[in-house]
């Protein structure tokens, strides 16, 4: 569950922000959310399904002054939901799913706003040793 990641070069990562309604707190959408998560994994976790991995992120309150143009508009408290997939179409099947948008809808009741862009690689590596 709490596993490193390996991502292949070629495969493309969908970025899921989800905006949580005022009074509501991470806390408050952890189990929507698990289920949600575990649905993906269990359900699209393979050549067919295209899921490769995920990661779920908190807003941490900060934002890079060294990394950063003009960005502070961005920084409304709300979850990032990383998912790295073979494939757009893959990604666009299982989220059409009746599994997936039943667990979604869920989510989605705690949520003021969401939207998942995709980004396809250009570019990964880590440090030589």
């Amino acid at each position: 569950m709490f596993s490193a990641l390996s991502v292949p070069f070629g495969c493309v990562m969908l970025y899921n922000v989800v905006k949580l309604k005022d009074g509501v707190s991470v806390e408050d959408v952890e189990l929507a959310l698990g289920e949600m998560c575990n649905v993906v994994k269990n359900t699209y976790g393979d050549d067919k399904g295209g899921f490769i991995g995920g990661q779920v992120y908190r807003f941490g309150g900060f934002v890079s002054d060294e990394g950063s143009l003009a960005s502070k508009q961005q920084t409304e408290d709300h979850i990032a939901i990383v998912t790295y997939w073979q494939s757009f179409e893959q990604h666009e099947k299982s989220h059409a799913d009746k599994a997936f948008k039943e667990k979604f809808d869920a989510l989605a009741d705690y949520a003021s706003e969401a939207y998942e862009i995709g980004y396809e690689m250009l570019w990964q590596g880590e440090p030589e040793e």
